[in-house]
């Protein structure tokens, strides 16, 4: 299937200066940290140009970002009040303010395993108690594990990634009913990163936390960084249901003057501007899922892998190659692939994350490298 944005090839992409481009030797292909190699939304680039232009870099407006989140959620079946959103550094800033807001010191944060490696270091940073919980054996919520954990440790926070990263699943809209009905009756709240909601691939489909009537009392964090591909240009939006008004309120002061007038700025524009560029863009990551699977199935058939539903995070069961605990320094080392560790995200031993948001070519030399490096194939 002919892509149509994720087509730079690694001569274009060896020019960028970004972490993922520069982090390994130049031998290495990086499928690992969440950055895409793709070129912006046209809509980003006229707007990054007019900036540059009119030396426009000064301290950010934030209204008309918010109002453009809540435009979105609207459309995704989420009434969010602007005057119950408050903008912020990014998302795992607005994720901490958020757990500080609605938990006490040591109150215990649940996350559910395996999950985002900054999940686990931001409860620790604002001296809480972590509690994780694993998911189901095919990455999914696990309702009576929550439940269990919620009747052992009290009331406190759960921190949810939805959709979750690393396994790219999406829950359904009842199976996060469930959650929040679980978490309610143990007066346990919810905060929800709902930063990769843009990148829901076909068959499947995004509830928003606060769509829902039973999780009002949680609090969602959004950015657009991960759907346009923004990293860089910082800025996120934090805000509370109906009834979490007093978690907004107690929000530090001053919050909103952490976030980037570059990245409120680009952010805007990506949101009212880079639909149709979003459109190709799941357009090609549904394609390169494709693509993923057969060359698992054809070159590295002992990987256990569930095509994700959102996300272009690849979450890779490498443990009948039998490479240790740690699989990505061997595909590193050996292959000459860069893949992101699978242990810090908990419950991760014997497990890597690949990135698959590159060029067809891009993708299948990886993984033809990876297969070479298996010492029964080598000759």
């Amino acid at each position: 299937m002919e892509r149509r944005v994720l087509t730079l090839d690694e001569a274009a992409l060896r020019r960028r200066t970004s972490i993922k481009w520069q982090l390994h030797d130049s031998d290495v292909l990086p499928l690992w940290v969440a950055e895409m190699d793709v070129a912006p939304a046209p809509a980003v680039v006229e707007e990054m140009a007019r900036i540059a232009r009119e030396g426009d870099f000064g301290y950010p407006v934030t209204g008309p970002y918010t109002e453009e989140v809540a435009a979105l959620y609207d459309e995704w079946g989420a009434q969010v009040t602007p005057a119950r959103a408050r903008p912020v550094a990014d998302v795992m800033a607005g994720v901490r303010a958020g757990l500080m807001a609605i938990t006490g010191p040591d109150d215990p944060v649940y996350i559910t395993v395996p999950v985002y490696p900054p999940f686990h270091a931001a409860v620790h940073e604002i001296g809480r108690r972590l509690v994780p919980v694993p998911l189901t054996s095919t990455g999914r919520l696990d309702p009576a594990a929550l439940d269990a954990a919620f009747a052992e440790h009290g009331r406190g926070a759960l921190l949810l990634a939805n959709p979750h990263n690393p396994t790219g699943t999406v829950p359904t809209r009842g199976e996060l009913s469930h959650v929040a009905v679980t978490a309610e009756r143990h007066g346990v709240r919810i905060v929800s990163d709902e930063i990769h909601a843009p990148l829901v691939l076909p068959g499947a489909g995004f509830t928003p936390l606060l769509s829902l009537p039973e999780a009002q009392s949680g609090v969602t964090v959004f950015s657009a960084a991960k759907g346009w591909n923004l990293a860089g240009a910082k800025s996120g939006v934090i805000f509370g249901g109906s009834e979490a008004s007093d978690a907004i309120r107690a929000l530090p002061p001053g919050l909103e003057f952490s976030t980037s007038h570059l990245g409120v700025r680009l952010h805007t524009a990506a949101l009212r501007g880079g639909r149709d560029w979003l459109a190709d863009l799941v357009h090609d990551l549904d394609a390169n899922r494709t693509l993923l699977a057969q060359l698992l199935t054809e070159h590295l058939p002992e990987i256990v892998w569930q095509p994700v539903e959102a996300t272009y995070l690849a979450w890779l069961d490498c443990r009948r190659l039998e490479l240790g605990s740690d699989p990505a320094v061997h595909f590193r080392d050996v292959a000459r692939v860069a893949l992101t560790p699978g242990p810090p995200f908990g419950a991760g031993g014997g497990f890597a994350r690949l990135n698959f948001a590159t060029s067809p070519a891009l993708l299948t030399e990886a993984i033809e490298r990876m297969a070479r490096s298996i010492p029964a194939r080598r000759e």
